[in-house]
């Protein structure tokens, strides 16, 4: 990956995160089937899920809370792991259209990129000139 292709990566994965996380909030009726079977109370895991992508867009576009927001998009990508393999497991028993089935089963290797470059961020250190304050 290019060294331009990598300094867009934050803004990209922002805003993927945004985007997903406005839609969480949005029509969460989209999400709650996704929640894993034994989880308690999936409407406000979905509303949580949500703003914590929001959270995690909104940190990783400064650059001095850019490893925050890897840390946090990493977790959150970690975390809905379970439920996106839900859903496949879920389109594989269910009678759903083989386009459907198809686009789950592809989805799970496709967040590896995802993790990626959560990780790569949450690395990362700011920028020079980019003030970061210590905790002391």
């Amino acid at each position: 990956m290019t060294t331009s292709s990598r300094s867009r990566e934050p803004y990209l994965l922002a805003a993927l995160l945004g985007g997903a996380g406005v839609l969480h909030i949005v029509r969460p009726s989209l999400f709650r089937s996704m929640v894993p079977a034994p989880l308690p109370r999936k409407h406000e895991l979905v509303l949580v899920s949500g703003a914590v992508e929001i959270a995690a867009a909104a940190l990783l576009l400064h650059p001095s809370s850019r490893r925050a927001g890897g840390a946090v998009a990493l977790g959150l990508f970690a975390g809905v792991w379970p439920a996106n393999l839900q859903m496949t497991v879920d389109a594989v028993r269910g009678p759903r259209p083989r386009w459907y089935v198809a686009a789950t089963i592809a989805r799970l290797p496709l967040q590896i990129p995802l993790l990626r470059v959560s990780a790569r961020l949450a690395r990362s250190q700011a920028p020079s000139g980019v003030r970061v304050r210590s905790r002391r």
